[in-house]
């Protein structure tokens, strides 16, 4: 199973934008940081757990995916598999049709203090070209 820790930032709402996903595998860890453009924080929250599972995808493709994230938002989102706003419905329907490929898939809300190494990489993804 891997343990996946995703956050996104944007430095402004909307501004420039990235995504950090932290994968914990056993006693190995990989860090990833994906300038995203101009978008909402929101929409950047969503982008790192595409960014995630597309990463798992080609790395990981029959592993079980636990991901974990501090935007309450998103995550109900995506348990609940539904939202009204327009602009993140394509990005729901994104998560919800590429995790079909994995035996299982968890999301977990998680606090953001227990979230640093991800929020760290997003950060740091903002300023990258």
């Amino acid at each position: 199973m891997l343990e996946i820790y995703t956050d996104g930032a944007s430095s402004g709402d909307p501004g420039p934008s990235g995504a950090g996903v932290y994968i914990k595998k056993n006693n190995k860890q990989e860090e990833h940081a994906f300038h995203l453009g101009t978008m909402s924080n929101h929409e950047a929250e969503f982008w790192a757990i595409i960014k995630a599972i597309r990463l798992c995808k080609e790395h990981y493709p029959n592993e079980i995916l636990s991901i974990r994230s501090d935007s309450k938002l998103v995550v109900d989102m995506i348990e609940k598999e539904f939202t009204k706003n327009e602009r993140f419905a394509p990005l729901l329907e994104i998560i919800l049709t590429e995790v079909t490929t994995f035996p299982y898939f968890f999301i977990k809300w998680i606090p953001e203090k227990q979230n640093k190494n991800a929020d760290r990489l997003a950060r740091k993804a903002i300023h990258l070209k």
